[in-house]
């Protein structure tokens, strides 16, 4: 797996004169460049949006988001998946038969089951922060009623976690899977992008994207490049990598991976630098909605899960959890999968496995 874009690497040259001199006139106009370069001209095609895999309906809908009702029964516990906000939508939660998150917690016997389908930012979105989010997120879990089970999704692992430890009397279990929660905790493609790109790119690419971060363009700027054989590997199909079968469901990844949503600008630039760059989670200096989050005040079990091949989020970002809580108070468990990022959210093997563990865990 490529792991840069081609633009990004191609600019690497120009990284000295930028960390020397991030608050220049001269770091500005080179990350200018930079955006200008990575980002390259619009293009014409359009991507599909990602259908859902599993009978699902809209069971409230906001400005930021749509709360998706998957449940089969009416009564019992319920389960609210936080899924990412970051480049792709929510149906990585639900990709493919065979390659459902969610079809995985049903047949491990949860039967209420919600997901978070965050909305891409609209232009008027643009001044949308953290606390914006943890706001819809609480209106979500208040319209559910009563202490529910979160699991967290990636970057919707330190959203849970911040949520969690801001409401700790809302919510009855815990699960964060590949989740970035202490970035200095381990090395990563992410740990490393973020703190080696000088602040300056970041805020110039929500400057081109007129206060957003453009899906698209971050797709160009950021994202890797995936092979067949390594889409098969994170997969982990039935399906031989020569079959028409696995052909089909290549097709269907790569229209999942090519749609986007778009981010405030205001939430992306917090994100970087307050969660990434400065670690104010990990270091209990991170403020959401008014108060300090001071993660050892959580009072529910833990459930920390991650890649062992993940390269995008470090095991120990996600482990370094156990030391931020406290043990007293929340009983922790923790499994490592043997796969990589995305093969932790769509690999049939692990969904089957280890998601069913966790569903057990929390039924």
């Amino acid at each position: 797996m490529n792991k840069e874009s081609q633009p990004f690497a191609s600019m690497a040259f120009l990284w000295p004169a930028l960390a020397a001199e991030t608050a220049s006139e001269f770091a500005s106009a080179m990350a200018r460049e930079f955006v200008n370069f990575a980002v390259g001209p619009e293009s014409a095609r359009e991507a599909r949006e990602p259908r859902w895999t599993t009978r699902n309906k809209v069971a409230l809908e906001l400005t930021a988001v749509r709360l998706r009702d998957f449940s089969t029964r009416s009564e019992g516990a319920i389960t609210l998946v936080c899924a990412p906000f970051a480049l792709h939508g929510a149906t990585i939660v639900d990709f493919a038969p065979e390659h459902s998150l969610v079809a995985a917690l049903q047949a491990g016997g949860m039967d209420r089951i919600f997901v978070t389908d965050w909305r891409s930012a609209s232009a008027e979105m643009r001044f949308c922060s953290i606390d914006d989010y943890l706001l819809s997120l609480n209106v979500l879990v208040d319209e559910l009623g009563g202490p529910l089970d979160l699991v967290g999704l990636c970057q919707g692992g330190w959203m849970a976690l911040i949520y969690a430890a801001r409401f700790p009397a809302k919510v009855r279990k815990l699960v964060l899977a590949g989740a970035p929660i202490d970035i200095a905790a381990g090395q990563s493609r992410l740990s490393t992008l973020a703190l080696n790109t000088p602040s300056s790119i970041f805020r110039e690419l929500v400057e081109f994207g007129g206060g957003r971060v453009l899906g698209q363009q971050m797709l160009k700027c950021w994202a890797p490049e995936f092979e067949r054989e390594q889409i098969h590997e994170l997969l982990e199909p039935r399906a031989e990598p020569g079959s028409a079968s696995f052909a089909r469901l290549e097709r269907r990844f790569r229209d999942w991976y090519a749609w986007t949503v778009d981010l405030p600008g205001a939430y992306y630039l917090q994100v970087v630098e307050q969660l990434f760059k400065e670690s104010r989670l990990s270091a209990g200096k991170f403020v959401a909605l008014g108060r300090r989050i001071d993660l050892s005040k959580l009072r529910c079990p833990v459930f920390l899960l991650a890649g062992s091949k993940d390269d995008t989020v470090a095991p120990e970002q996600v482990f370094a959890t156990e030391r931020l809580i406290d043990a007293q108070h929340c009983a922790i468990t923790k499994s490592t999968a043997p796969c990589d990022h995305l093969g932790l959210f769509m690999g049939r093997k692990v969904l089957r496995s280890v998601w069913s563990d966790v569903a057990r865990w929390l039924h």
